[in-house]
């Protein structure tokens, strides 16, 4: 009881007073160290237990492995792993599981992969999510999509963390193709899937700006719920739908649900974009009245953006308000490539040219430079990432070319007539 509620101090003056502690008082003890996060405490009295010849069992070790969690403590973890080994203990597949844990939070992915290469055979259901999610933290989304196939192949099926895993990780990717066979994996699987899980699919369609999709994902369900509606609200706000998004908002205060802090954030920018100014103005007002959401930065910002629009000191010439503006923003992030591209851009309206001159300067001092845009197309499920004056990809010369003869085509269905000599 005081190990849950992390009374360590406390937990360990009660065990002391136990005369002769079993297996069930060490593994309390050890268990309530592991959980508090004090792997030194948990190691040392993981041996006292066995130097008082009380032989732990795979809870214990299981509960101790959780202690391990960063680099540092490897060392231990590698201790108590060759304990398991030893002891016969590693023939257990849950503790093998917690191993492999282990390693993904404390050592390279080399280390996890060749951990799981060794229980493979034995592999439950848990076995790959956990090497999934170690894929994950290790940020090998390729990974990810290898060991959901080689899972395919056995006898365990995905279930609704499996899918929860690859979704966060299909949300990173460009590739719109394999976030259809994730889907269509999970439903030639039969498995039940729940809101929560509909939810990171209705997620994963709106950030590859497949709002159709999510659309008919959305009107599948039974009860959506907060997130469902926030997701298409901010979805369809984002990709400039500002019409549908106030549509689905009027809809889901018809059915009940109450909207949170991200789905008011969807409004506002909905409204931003369509131009409803009195509209959002009034929903800002209103909306911790009403709704019982307290204001936040991303709503300011979004009012801002409703009352003036992007840009608004570089249109109304209004330099001094502009500065002070940039000056704020590089007071708190002096590295915002943003700002200091904004007040070029005001003084560059203005023809203060000094001015453009001495910021660009501070920037290069500074090495700080704009981030480019980017943007990809699949083509054989290989996405191919292009940014502006890239020179980077194997068929640029092809692809400038191809372009060129589009800008000349167009300039001839434009009326050009080139000049005869």
């Amino acid at each position: 009881m005081y190990g849950k509620c992390g009374l360590l101090c406390y937990s360990k003056t009660a065990f002391n007073q136990i005369e002769n502690p079993d297996v069930v008082s060490w593994k309390a003890l050890i268990a309530a160290f592991a959980y508090g996060g004090d792997a030194n405490e948990s190691m040392l009295n993981f041996s006292r237990m066995r130097y008082q010849e009380s032989r732990p069992d795979d809870i214990i070790v299981r509960s101790l492995l959780s202690a391990f969690t960063d680099p540092l403590t490897l060392c231990q973890g590698k201790q108590v792993h060759t304990y398991i080994m030893k002891t016969g203990l590693d023939l257990d597949v849950l503790v093998c599981n917690t191993i492999v844990s282990m390693y993904a939070n404390c050592s390279d992915f080399n280390d996890v992969n060749k951990m799981f290469n060794k229980i493979q055979s034995k592999a439950d259901l848990v076995s790959w999510n956990v090497m999934l999610t170690a894929c994950v933290h290790h940020k090998k989304s390729g990974e990810v999509f290898l060991i959901l196939r080689m899972m395919m192949l056995t006898h365990n099926r995905p279930d609704n963390i499996t899918l929860t895993i690859v979704l966060g990780v299909c949300g990173k990717i460009a590739s719109l193709v394999m976030r259809h066979q994730v889907y269509c994996s999970a439903l030639k699987t039969g498995i039940t899937i729940d809101v929560s899980v509909m939810n990171g699919f209705i997620d994963m369609y709106v950030k590859c700006g497949s709002l159709e999709s999510a659309r008919k994902l959305f009107d599948c369900m039974e009860n959506p719920d907060v997130f469902s509606w926030s997701c298409l609200i901010v979805g369809y706000a984002q990709f400039g739908y500002g019409e549908e998004a106030l549509n689905l908002f009027t809809k889901m205060r018809s059915s009940g649900a109450w909207p949170n802090q991200v789905t008011l954030v969807g409004v506002l920018t909905a409204c931003s974009h369509v131009g409803l100014v009195e509209e959002g103005w009034q929903l800002f007002n209103t909306m911790e009245e009403e709704h019982g959401v307290v204001p936040t930065r991303e709503h300011y910002s979004c009012v801002v953006d409703l009352l003036a629009r992007l840009a608004a000191c570089k249109t109304r010439n209004n330099i001094e308000v502009g500065k002070r503006a940039a000056e704020n923003i590089l007071q708190i992030d002096p590295s915002n490539s943003a700002a200091h591209v904004m007040l070029c851009n005001i003084y560059a309206s203005t023809g203060s040219w000094k001015d453009v001159a001495t910021v660009r300067s501070l920037m290069r001092q500074n090495g700080i430079k704009k981030v480019p845009g980017q943007s990809w197309i699949e083509i054989k499920d290989n996405s191919h990432v292009f940014s502006a004056e890239d020179g980077f990809h194997p068929e640029r010369d092809r692809i400038y070319t191809m372009l060129e003869e589009l800008l000349w085509l167009q300039m001839l269905d434009a009326g050009y007539v080139p000049l005869r000599g």
